[in-house]
């Protein structure tokens, strides 16, 4: 009769506990971002394109940043390598227009309209509006997913990928929810927060099968265009 090897069993539970007691400073890192953020969000109102550009700099591309400098995890800027840009497009623009569709026939739905043709790309903001998406999506991409998912999916080795996914929706939500609350009030929140929860879900499933951050950020800079032309 086979009998389990002792060593075996040894080097499976080292590697699970070597696996948690990697990245000691992600989750701190992650609490006092969140925590700098939140008081950014609640005593300044500066207007959107600084808070694209230079505020989403300081708080989620420079803790990416430092993170890469002290743990030299190349998986972070490896998805945004020049040679995923082709595909990543590709892939953005049809999920994104996924997304789009899906956003067009709800709002239809509930207003009970036709769809009626209109000349976005000609309106004034358009193209203004488009490029605060793309750096909102680029900055948000960045820190959620090359950097969170990345990371929990070394950390977390052992769990499995709706475990994963499901941490870093939450991650996600704990920097959406304040300003969420803030905007539309704790009833008005709750179907927010339905939808940026599966917008998270979805697009963290994308990373974990692509790794590509150009898919994220098309889609999700097209995502943001439907949701202010249409709701």
């Amino acid at each position: 009769m086979a009998t389990k090897n002792p060593r075996k069993r040894r080097s499976s539970k080292i590697s699970k506990s070597s696996a948690k007691a990697a990245h000691p400073v992600f989750l701190p890192l992650i609490l006092v971002v969140l925590a700098l953020w939140v008081v950014y969000r609640s005593l300044f109102n500066f207007p959107v394109w600084f808070d694209e550009t230079i505020g989403k700099a300081l708080f989620f591309g420079l803790p990416v940043w430092v993170y890469i400098v002290i743990s030299n995890l190349q998986e972070i800027p490896n998805s945004l390598a020049s040679f995923k840009l082709k595909r990543g497009l590709s892939l953005g623009l049809a999920i994104g227009g996924l997304y789009g569709f899906a956003a067009t026939t709800l709002a239809v739905y509930q207003r009970g309209s036709g769809v009626q043709p209109a000349a976005l790309f000609m309106a004034d903001r358009f193209w203004w509006e488009f490029a605060l998406a793309l750096l909102t999506a680029f900055w948000e991409t960045l820190f959620f997913y090359s950097f969170v998912m990345t990371v929990v999916q070394h950390k977390f080795t052992q769990w499995s990928l709706l475990k994963q996914l499901l941490l870093v929706v939450g991650i996600f939500m704990a920097f959406h929810l304040p300003n969420t609350i803030l905007r539309f009030g704790a009833f008005g929140a709750f179907y927010q927060v339905i939808l940026l929860s599966l917008f998270a879900l979805g697009q963290g499933y994308l990373f974990a099968s692509e790794k590509n951050a150009y898919a994220l950020i098309l889609s999700h800079a097209i995502w943001g265009m439907v949701l202010l032309i249409h709701f």
